[in-house]
């Protein structure tokens, strides 16, 4: 009689549940039994995801501290395993995890810091692409300026938080020295890496809804309009500035001015 298949799915299931039974397939030698051994290969492998959290979010970790960090990630690596072999982006809902969790709710800031952590990963690993000269904006009429279309880098990610978000980051990496925010305002960033290196901005006053914009295709006047609806301190020239000199733009598509 031929051996039962391997069960993949089950035994995936027992690795993140204690109290799923050891899989029949786990077989031991010797003087430890096949529970305790299926115990070290599970707790191996929950280490292994915190340890991916780890380097993923190392801001937050700073924040909450270690240990605290390392029981919050073990919860949620039990609730959430890898849906890749890749390892690279595990956690992408890592923010919404800490958003919903009871202990973190006195740090209210903590999960749009983890989501400015996962942006910059994803950032990383985005496709390369090269910027948009600034001289190809030169030339434009006002007309045709205003009916632009733009392509942005394809590793921009935007972020608008009610907390100085990239502040306590900075802080929390040993950029900025680690003191009390006496001015604590939301601010927006656009995380990018147009070239070698992930770069964190702060975008000027609406700069979020301008970008969001144009990364769905709507030209200049339209993003600003919408902007300008969202912030009245919104500023386009602040902004054009920014988009332009931060080498945001790979491609740009202008159309007839209505």
């Amino acid at each position: 009689m031929s051996a039962a298949p391997f069960d993949a799915d089950q035994f995936a299931a027992a690795l993140l549940d204690p109290e799923h039974a050891v899989p029949i397939d786990v077989v031991a030698r010797g003087a430890i039994g096949a529970e305790a051994r299926f115990a070290v290969y599970c707790n191996n492998v929950v280490q292994g995801l915190v340890s991916a959290l780890e380097a993923r979010f190392p801001a937050v970790r700073r924040v909450v501290g270690e240990a605290f960090f390392a029981e919050t990630a073990r919860l949620y690596a039990l609730r959430t395993p890898p849906r890749s072999p890749i390892m690279t982006f595990y956690g992408d809902d890592f923010p919404a995890f800490l958003a919903d969790f009871g202990p973190c709710e006195d740090i209210p800031y903590l999960a749009d810091l983890a989501r400015l952590e996962a942006a910059r990963t994803r950032a990383y690993h985005a496709a390369d692409a090269t910027p948009l000269e600034a001289e190809k904006f030169a030339g434009l009429s006002p007309a045709e300026l205003l009916n632009l279309r733009t392509v942005l880098h394809p590793s921009v990610e935007i972020l608008a938080s009610a907390h100085p978000i990239a502040t306590i980051f900075a802080m929390n990496m040993g950029d900025l020295p680690l003191e009390e925010i006496a001015d604590w305002q939301g601010e927006e960033v656009v995380i990018a890496r147009p070239y070698a290196t992930v770069e964190i901005r702060l975008l000027p006053q609406g700069g979020s809804v301008f970008l969001k914009c144009l990364a769905d295709g709507a030209t200049l006047a339209e993003a600003a309009e919408a902007a300008m609806s969202a912030n009245s301190d919104f500023n386009l020239t602040d902004n054009l500035t920014h988009l332009i000199g931060g080498a945001l733009v790979t491609a740009i598509a202008t159309r007839p001015h209505d």
